[in-house]
């Protein structure tokens, strides 16, 4: 199992796109989120994603040629159009506009509209608040939820992320999680490995609570915590698809097939200046992380994350990764 560096990583990521048409930029702006990804162990949206990025590529699913169009509609409401491209080198386009206008005015929302899947949502949160700003974003998602009491996917995973600054350019809170009671990898992943799943992650075809596997691949997964998980869901809906005039999960097929129109997703970002109405948002925080730091073994969510500089990357995948650069055979 070789051991790499985020930079490799990064640089064999854009190696690849680029051998799979994508323009240099683009390359070097998606390529940074799949190391970004590696380094806090997000493997499911490292790597592991780098073939469907390049397959799509090539069939023409995801555009890696076209340039994002940046236009602000309100003086605080930011839109850049991805175009059927990817979402990482939308985001970077409009984010030194988004960020001027959330400190010029507070506030500022910043929708990315007709995106391919932005993979993982708090790597733009995060950003964000890299710049001293609170960031709330949400996604969606091809669908595979269903809700309370039925049996038909109506919605995706739809995260929810949210990241606030610790005011010396870090982060005091990180969070990025799906409104599904679990991602639909692990119920595969305990297909694959002969193991029920519990009860409370997915229903069967009849809308019936199941561990078995096979059952739930066949029916739905269900929101976490019933009705609130289902209604967050909702929110991330409502706002992904329908503030930014991009599709709804119904709409949208499998993220990972290679052929099928484009994802044409959405996602939306609140943007916070916390100096806007008074001077003690630091004081606030620093009261309620003091709270938590006081019981043992007990954490603001994402205040100890730390990116590492190696990783072990699975023979298999390393190979995937160093022919995919060399472009389609």
């Amino acid at each position: 199992m070789p051991r790499c560096s985020v930079l490799e990583i990064e640089a064999a990521s854009k190696l690849a796109l680029e051998a799979f048409g994508a323009k240099e930029w683009i390359a070097t702006s998606v390529a940074r989120a799949v190391a970004d990804a590696e380094a806090h162990g997000n493997v499911i949206c490292g790597l592991y994603y780098l073939e469907s990025y390049c397959r799509q590529l090539a069939t023409g699913r995801v555009s890696g040629s076209v340039d994002p169009k940046v236009t602000a509609a309100r003086p605080g409401s930011i839109l850049s159009d991805a175009g059927y491209g990817f979402a990482q080198p939308a985001f970077e386009a409009a984010l030194p506009i988004a960020v001027a206008a959330a400190r010029e005015n507070g506030t500022a929302s910043l929708a990315v509209a007709h995106a391919h899947t932005c993979t993982s949502l708090g790597y733009f949160t995060a950003q964000l608040a890299g710049e001293g700003l609170i960031a709330i974003g949400f996604t969606n998602a091809s669908p595979v939820v269903a809700p309370p009491g039925g049996n038909q996917k109506v919605i995706g995973t739809n995260p929810i992320a949210m990241s606030v600054p610790d005011g010396a350019g870090g982060l005091a809170v990180h969070f990025d999680f799906s409104t599904s009671a679990v991602a639909l990898g692990k119920i595969t992943m305990a297909k694959a490995a002969g193991e029920d799943i519990p009860l409370g992650w997915a229903v069967d075809a009849q809308g019936v609570a199941t561990t078995n596997p096979d059952a739930a691949l066949g029916g739905a997964l269900v929101s976490a915590g019933g009705y609130k998980g289902w209604g967050f869901g909702i929110l991330a809906e409502l706002l992904a698809a329908g503030m930014t005039g991009s599709v709804n999960s119904l709409d949208v097929g499998g993220l990972k097939l290679p052929d099928g129109p484009p994802h044409g997703l959405g996602q939306f970002y609140l943007i916070l200046d916390p100096s806007t109405y008074h001077d003690g948002f630091a004081d606030r925080l620093a009261r309620l992380a003091d709270a938590v730091a006081l019981q043992e073994g007990a954490r603001l969510p994402g205040s100890a994350r730390s990116p590492m500089a190696e990783i072990d990357v699975p023979d298999a995948l390393w190979d995937s990764v160093v022919q995919l650069a060399h472009g389609p055979l």
